[in-house]
């Protein structure tokens, strides 16, 4: 089916782009760290596995996933939101000027840790995972900071991608202001949600649910194919969006146009090993399509060619370039 869509030279192009184009991230910085290990005994404490670590490490998470894979890929990107003053925040602006990202955009308020995923992993089967967090609405006064940052680089910018976790950044103030700063510019928004009430995210360019988010901001399940034509033309006609596409996982994504256009994506994946961060990759690689001068629908093919090499992956990961053009 993807053949049909777009030919595999018009997806080359696109990709010499990437490296001349440049997209701005926007929401909640996240470290995920991964505890490897193996068990052998259950726990005389406690009905619980045993875990006998054997390594550990840290991976860009939450927006920072998202700004990764634009980066691996090859395209230009930005980055901004909210960290703590402690050692992962640390950690992560170590990882970003290594990559040469610009870290004016990030903003360190002292009341709030530095949000971290831990999942511990033995026999390539998450156990447990705990989040350190803080969900309270960050200041107005790093909000601010965050406007004027996305100002002044906005005359170089040709997508933005909203990248909401629902962990305090992206707020209704922020929205607007990004409405604002990006009026009139030839700039297309592109939103992940995670809010159940995407009146937040009225009028913005693109918007990437999966299905079950789908769903829950419509208030009905989303069971059949008929269900799923119905969320999306719904989305587009009640919140004013030119864009909706709805991932399924494994079988695929969906893309609807205002225009009334409607494109079922097959799945590209091989095999299916985790879908951790795999929205991170869809909206990243669509985002940066689109920054590159793609349709809504050559952005799409690519994005879901991404998404079927990062799931064949375990852990949050990042597609490079040369793997996507060799899927292609």
């Amino acid at each position: 089916m993807v053949k049909k869509l777009v030919s595999k030279k018009r997806l080359l192009e696109i990709i010499d782009k990437f490296s001349r184009s440049k997209v701005l991230v926007v929401g909640d910085l996240m470290v995920d760290q991964f505890i490897w290990g193996r068990v052998s005994r259950i726990s005389p404490e406690a009905p619980v596995p045993v875990v006998e670590v054997t390594s550990e490490n840290f991976l860009l998470g939450g927006s920072a996933n998202v700004m990764n894979n634009i980066f691996s890929v090859g395209g230009k990107v930005n980055v901004t939101g909210i960290i703590g003053s402690d050692d992962m925040g640390d950690l992560l602006i170590r990882n970003f000027e290594e990559m040469n990202i610009d870290t004016t955009g990030v903003m360190v308020e002292q009341s709030r840790p530095t949000t971290v995923k831990t999942r511990i992993i033995a026999q390539s089967q998450q156990v447990v995972r705990f989040d350190r967090e803080n969900k309270d609405s960050v200041s107005l006064s790093s909000i601010e900071k965050m406007l004027e940052y996305i100002e002044s680089i906005r005359d170089d910018l040709g997508a933005v991608v909203i990248s909401d976790y629902s962990k305090g950044i992206i707020s209704e103030r922020l929205l607007q202001g990004i409405r604002e700063v990006t009026a009139g510019r030839d700039i297309i928004v592109c939103i992940d949600p995670k809010q159940n009430d995407f009146s937040l995210y009225q009028g913005f360019d693109v918007i990437t649910p999966n299905h079950h988010e789908a769903g829950r901001a419509l208030g009905m399940e989303i069971a059949c194919e008929d269900d799923l034509i119905k969320s999306g033309e719904s989305l587009l006609e009640r919140f004013g969006f030119k864009a909706v596409l709805i991932t399924k996982g494994e079988e695929g994504m969906s893309l609807f146009e205002d225009g009334g256009s409607i494109t079922h994506i097959s799945t590209v994946a091989r095999e299916v090993f985790d879908v951790t961060g795999a929205g991170d990759t869809v909206i990243g690689v669509f985002a940066l399509c689109m920054a590159a001068g793609a349709t809504f629908k050559e952005a799409a093919v690519l994005a879901n060619y991404a998404a079927g090499i990062v799931v064949g992956k375990v852990g949050t990961a990042a597609v490079s370039q040369e793997e996507l053009r060799k899927m292609l």
